[in-house]
């Protein structure tokens, strides 16, 4: 019984290795414009994950993409144009500020705006919610058990 069940834990474990991917770089500095980029670079599969974590096949394709397209000499400029002209800005963590990005980017200040002037008109509505009764502050402070000269 207890062989069954560790047999079934290691079948079970294996889905979970992930390969290994190792690439040879010409120097440091092609292997750090490398680790920018798989991190920089969406993953079009898992969408919450950059190159460099996720496990999916696409994301395994566009390093070796990235990878091959520096050891042909592109500059990491040219790999991110290369990967925004076939997939678009989405590929991009941080979408270059344009045309057609311009609401994303500037969306959520237009909606906090939107919210603020809501908030003050709401409170200026109220007008004089905000003064209170002297009879209230008088009742209040006798259950309190508060004497008026304390205050």
């Amino acid at each position: 019984m207890k062989a069954g069940i560790v047999i079934v834990m290691l079948l079970l474990a294996l889905p979970a290795q992930a390969a290994i991917e190792a690439y040879e770089f010409a120097d440091a500095r092609q292997e750090a414009d490398f680790n920018r980029l798989v991190k920089e670079l969406r993953c079009l599969v898992c969408q919450n994950q950059n190159l460099a974590d996720s496990d999916a096949d696409l994301a395994r394709d566009l390093r070796h993409e990235t990878y091959a397209m520096l050891r042909e000499g592109k500059t990491p400029d040219q790999v991110i144009e290369f990967m925004v002209a076939r997939y678009g800005d989405f590929v991009l963590y941080r979408p270059q500020f344009k045309s057609s990005t311009w609401l994303l980017w500037l969306g959520p200040f237009a909606l906090l705006g939107v919210v603020l002037v809501f908030v003050v008109k709401r409170l200026r509505a109220a007008g004089g919610a905000g003064e209170v009764d002297p009879a209230r502050l008088a009742e209040a402070r006798r259950l309190l058990g508060e004497d008026e000269r304390e205050s």
